[in-house]
């Protein structure tokens, strides 16, 4: 009888889980690869971001001599000052305020 029933059993559930909730073992490592995959997707887009900007010069307009440079260059736009003021001004804001050397390729 015992026989009988550990035979039973085994035909019904080929893997021995006896019934139990054998889907977890499948959704528990797919839960955790899919959370890890959206937490390197997240952060390494940011840090990719970054690095570019970084690399694109981006954060070079938070010096001071590119934010004098950048308004010198909005009141140009704007009609502010002419073509020779503009010229005057930003050869003084580029002596004054040496630039490093951009990355290559720039």
């Amino acid at each position: 009888m015992i026989t009988a029933l550990a035979t039973t059993a085994a035909v019904a559930h080929p893997w021995g889980f006896g019934g139990g909730p054998w889907f977890l073992l499948v959704l528990i490592p797919l839960f955790w690869i899919a959370v890890f995959a959206i937490l390197f997707a997240t952060v390494g887009r940011r840090w990719r971001r970054n690095a570019w900007a970084w690399r694109s010069g981006a954060f070079a307009a938070e010096q001071p001599g590119r934010r004098a440079e950048a308004t010198l260059a909005e009141r140009f736009a704007q009609g502010d000052i002419d073509e020779v003021e503009y010229r005057a001004r930003l050869e003084v804001i580029r002596a004054n305020n040496p630039t490093p050397p951009s990355f290559p390729g720039r």
